[in-house]
């Protein structure tokens, strides 16, 4: 699986991400730390890339039908590194297997 974690989301995500086994970049790596939602989207859906995200917008473009891109929708309010990074440990293998069954929306409250 490969990921790209939007700017409301700390880099050290992504180096968990990859301690996982995963393929993720952060926006900032990616050159797109300016970019739009929508060229953000266009990259993911052509990069094959999961958006990683607390921004509601994607909520709404995930849910598209015709959207060429998954979503992980993170819900949680304003938290350190560290709660953010151990709400992720407590649901990877249900976030993991949720995703490889192609489901388009996955929330981590």
């Amino acid at each position: 699986m490969k990921f790209l974690i939007d700017n409301q989301l700390p880099a050290a995500l992504a180096v968990y991400l990859r301690k996982k086994g995963a393929d993720c970049q952060h926006v900032l790596d990616a050159g797109l730390g300016d970019a739009s939602d929508a060229e953000l989207r266009r990259y993911a859906a052509a990069q094959d890339c999961i958006i990683v995200s607390k921004d509601e917008d994607f909520f709404y473009l995930a849910g598209n039908l015709k959207a060429q891109f998954q979503l992980v929708w993170v819900r949680l309010g304003n938290c350190r590194t560290a709660a953010l990074l151990a709400a992720f440990e407590q649901v990877w293998p249900k976030l993991e297997a949720s995703l490889k069954e192609g489901e388009r929306i996955v929330e981590i409250r």
